[in-house]
């Protein structure tokens, strides 16, 4: 027969043996073969076969297929070599021998030479067709396989009609390329030509349409193979499962398998063992594992799967002993191994065993870049992990889009936004995830802008946005506080299907920070499968918007939905209860805490103190705190600004002191507490001290509420010259809050030059937040300037703003009772006012006279004291009175300031009646007893 030319080793140097007779070989020569090459022995196999010339052609066979087990290409050359020497290939009529050497190439890589020789072949069978789709298919040319299958049918030459074997290695092709369309056709075809009968057509059939994501389908064909199963076909199916995410099907497919009386292999337990990784089974790979063990298993592939399982159920020393069990470690073990730190967290130990795999003179590849990156972005080592990018690129790993994508993620865990941005802008190749990651890159680094190009750039791309695209430019509403592109991203999400809980739950809190409550509330009466985050959503939404008391019945409701609350929840709950200034709640929500044997620890027990705090019993909070043996940061500044808070700086530097002695190390936060804290007390020297000592010492960069602070330390004691130069000579430019401080000392020192400059700065940085018009109006009322106050709340009328109207509630039993201003919807509203008459009577009669300076309106006098005597705390008061036992503490908070003139109303109130009264406004806490308070009357 003809032969293409091809590059083969010249044979070796020797004499010639004398012609043997065209006889059959002696039966010792056949069999000392036969077992060389069952044995492995190539090298041997090779020399008995090239001791006699010509030798059977079956002798060629036997050797050539040992060479395509061990993909041994030089060996298989010389054997081709010596094909044509002997003249072994020219009297291949039936194209046995060419179809060995076709499909020899064919597994040792080398496609091209097989296709060479099969196209020199005079007469082809369908052996060679075969021979040549596997080639193709073996050297990862699916497509190609597919053609020369498509041209196989097509010459319709006599003897090379597709048989099982073709149709096995075409759908194995289609399930390489997922093309499902493709295989659907081959199905038709083996329907027609009967070999869908076939269990090795089945068995193809189910591993292509699982490949394709068609599980059903696959599922039809094994449910119909019925009594042709075999352990492959189980197999297929379990594989096929794992590969489609329905793990549990998976299992309940290997429980038929065993009731069915089938034993499973190795390829069995691989499988399992993947049902084991995705759902924690430890248990039952820990089975498995044993069961390998009697076997004497020993393939790698099941040491690896193994490691896998037992890596994701967080057993990572199990995982340890398999690895090291492995005498012939392979890529995949070392880097399954290394994928198992990173998956538990071990960052550190990856990097060192990292080491240990350079140290066996293994050079990472793109899965051990992956792993690589992902541990050295959480442990945030920028410089090391730039070289892993370096490396990356020196050896065009970093055209993989798995490599750039955890590149991108490793730069974003290192805060270096703008290289995360070139490794995106660097990629040839971009998938879902690329889009994805780049897209919580600019959201998570408030980089909003960017990030909204960047999904505008998605949807031009025709990209499919999932839910985590649309959760990153939630995000992006978030900081940019921007309700109308918050609802455009909440219609896009609805009309393209992608709304589910998750997006569900952060549209709850997004439209909570917006103030749009109802919103919230309509979302959340939408979810029928509630969460704990959904409830804990919504508490949150009520308590940042002041519904105190709906985020507490939310609460309730929670439970009896038999929602165990977590501590997210319960740290929730807790600040609502503070909010409420709610003692019977707060300890109703501690005692439900020691019941259930909740950790009073980290978050919850700081919340504990806030809570007591806020509810005005600094009793139980410090009992809290002190019954603390080891106290954090977070722990340490909750008591440092609740001591604050209740008029106690000298108490609040003496904790900080006793802090700093245990040698933890302040924060921002902490340092802020402190700073309120003097400034509740006005110890100037005492702030500044610690300004700068947060500064010197501990190398804090400042916030604009460190600034505030001070600012208003300053003002407080009345310098509020030396405040406007303290803002002056800052080092960055003051935002709001800083303004805000100045003009508040301004107004209670009556520095009315320096007011104006104040508010003219306050409204020009904030010109949409009501409570800033509300000021600066109250300090030209005080000035008598009421054109300007006119202007103002025309300004504020203009712009849509409404002032939150005063508020004052007390908490009687287990009720909360809210009052406003002049209010009579209270079923006790009769008796309240005629207690407060009375209070007021027995007032005027030892002294007291309203001041009607407190009243910010221009009306007369008469009205001015009116207003004065109905203020919304007023009646809380008289209400506290007739409805406790004489000598009860009275609890009361305020939703803004209170008034000097009910300052004063309050104090005398306490020595009349013989109460201590604690009353809580926006600033600060007031425990007025015996006609004094703790504010020094400066608040």
């Amino acid at each position: 027969m003809a032969t293409a030319a091809l590059s083969l080793p010249p044979l070796p140097h020797r004499t010639p043996p004398p012609a043997a007779p065209a006889s059959s070989p002696p039966h010792s020569t056949s069999a000392s073969l036969k077992r060389l090459c069952k044995e492995g022995d190539l090298r041997q196999a090779l020399r008995l076969l090239t001791a006699r010339a010509p030798p059977p052609r079956e002798h060629y066979g036997w050797v050539l297929d040992l060479v395509a087990a061990r993909r041994a290409d030089a060996e298989g050359r010389q054997v081709h070599a010596h094909a044509l020497a002997t003249g072994s290939l020219e009297e291949d009529d039936d194209g046995f021998l060419a179809t060995k050497l076709v499909f020899m190439y064919g597994r040792c890589g080398r496609v091209d030479d097989a296709r060479r020789l099969f196209d020199g072949m005079p007469a082809r069978t369908v052996f060679s067709w075969n021979a040549l789709v596997g080639a193709y298919l073996s050297s990862g040319s699916a497509v190609e396989a597919v053609r020369v299958f498509r041209v196989m049918r097509a010459s319709a030459a006599p003897g090379s009609a597709p048989d099982g074997c073709t149709l096995a290695s075409v759908l194995k092709a289609c399930g390489v390329e997922r093309d499902g369309r493709c295989g659907h056709e081959v199905h038709g075809l083996a329907v027609k030509s009967g070999l869908d009968k076939s269990t090795l057509v089945a068995n193809a059939l189910i591993g292509m349409y699982a490949k394709c994501g068609m599980l059903d389908s696959a599922l039809r064909v094994f449910e119909w193979l019925h009594d042709g199963r075999d352990v492959a076909s189980w197999n297929s199916v379990i594989t096929g499962c794992v590969q489609n995410g329905r793990t549990l099907e998976a299992l309940e497919v290997f429980r038929g398998m065993q009731s069915s009386g089938f034993g499973m292999n190795s390829y069995t337990a691989v499988g399992v063992l993947q049902v084991c990784a995705e759902l924690a089974l430890l248990n039952l790979g820990r089975e498995l594992h044993g069961a390998l063990l009697k076997c004497g298993s020993e393939f790698n592939i099941q040491f690896n799967a193994l490691l896998v399982m037992y890596a994701k159920c967080g057993r990572v020393d199990s995982a340890l002993r398999v690895f090291r069990q492995i005498d012939e470690k392979d890529y995949i073990s070392w880097n399954s191994m290394l994928s198992c730190y990173v998956q538990n967290g071990l960052y550190a130990e990856a990097i060192d065993f990292f080491g240990e795999m350079l140290h066996h003179g293994f050079q990472p590849d793109h899965a051990c870049v992956v792993s690589l990156s992902s541990a050295l972005g959480h442990l945030g080592w920028l410089n090391n992990g730039t070289e892993v990018h370096a490396y990356a690129i020196k050896q065009r790993l970093h055209t993989d889009p798995q490599v750039g994508n955890t590149l991108m993620d490793m730069y974003i865990k290192c805060d270096s936004i703008e290289c995360s941005a070139k490794v995106f802008e660097s990629m040839s190749i971009r998938d879902h995830i690329s889009w994805t990651t780049i897209l919580a890159c600019f959201a998570q680094s408030s980089q909003h802008f960017e990030a909204l190009e960047m999904f505008r750039e998605v949807q031009k791309q025709g990209i499919k946005v999932d839910s985590m695209m649309i959760g990153s430019i939630l995000e992006t509403c978030s900081g940019l506080k921007s309700l109308s592109l918050l609802k455009q991203v909440h219609s896009y999400a609805l009309r393209n299907g992608v709304l589910d809980l998750i997006l569900k739950n952060r549209l709850i809190d997004i439209y909570g920070d917006c103030r749009e409550v109802r919103n919230s509330l309509n979302i959340f009466q939408t979810v029928e499968k509630k969460d704990i985050v959904t409830w804990t959503s919504m508490i949150n939404c009520c308590a940042n918007n002041r519904l105190l008391n709906e985020a507490v019945s939310l609460f309730t409701e929670m439970q009896k939905a038999n929602i165990e609350p977590d501590s997210v929840a319960l740290v929730s709950i807790l600040v609502a209860i503070a909010g409420l200034s709610s003692l019977t709640k707060g300890k109703q929500v501690h005692g439900f805490l020691i019941r259930r044997n909740f950790p009073i620890e980290g978050p919850i027990v700081s919340s504990l103190v806030d809570m007591y705090s806020g509810c005005g019993s600094m009793n139980y909070a410090s009992k809290v705190f002190y019954g603390v043996k080891c106290k954090d940061v977070v722990l340490w500044t909750a008591m440092i600004n609740a001591t604050g808070m209740h008029g106690h700086g000298k108490q609040a530097i003496d904790i900080f002191e006793r802090m700093l002695h245990t040698g933890l190390t302040p924060d921002h936060v902490c340092f802020l507490a402190l700073l309120h804290a003097c400034s509740h007390s006005k110890l100037v020297d005492e702030g500044k001290y610690y300004l700068d000592m947060m500064m010197s010492k501990y190398r804090l960069k400042p916030w604009q509420e460190h600034y505030a602070c001070v600012v208003d330390i300053l003002g407080r004691s009345g310098r509020t010259e030396e405040a406007y130069r303290f803002i002056e000579s800052m080092p960055m430019e003051p935002t709001s809050v800083v303004w805000c401080a100045l003009l508040g000392a301004c107004h209670v020192h009556k520095n009315h030059d320096l007011a104006v400059v104040a508010a003219n700065k306050l409204l020009e940085l904030e010109p949409d937040n009501p409570g800033n018009y509300i000021l600066v109006s109250n300090v030209f009322a005080a000035m008598e300037k009421w054109n300007d106050v006119k202007e103002v709340r025309t300004r504020m009328t203009e712009r849509g703003l409404r002032k939150d109207p005063a508020c004052s509630w007390i908490e009687i039993g287990n009720n909360i009772h809210t009052f406003t201003a002049r209010d009579h919807s209270h079923r006790d509203s009769e008796a309240i006012h005629l207690k407060l008459a009375e209070i007021t009577e027995k007032l005027r009669k030892r002294g007291y006279t309203e001041d009607t300076r407190f009243v910010l309106h221009d009306v007369s006098e008469e009205e001015k004291i009116d207003m004065l005597d109905k203020h919304s705390e007023r009646l809380a008061i008289a209400f506290g009175l007739i409805s406790t036992h004489p000598g009860t503490p009275l609890r009361i908070a305020k939703n803004l300031r209170v008034c000097g003139d009910c300052h004063e109303f309050t104090k005398l109130v306490s020595k009349l009646f013989e109460r201590d009264i604690v009353v809580r406004d926006a600033n600060r806490f007031h425990h007025f007893s015996g006609g004094s308070c703790s504010c020094g009357d400066f608040w």
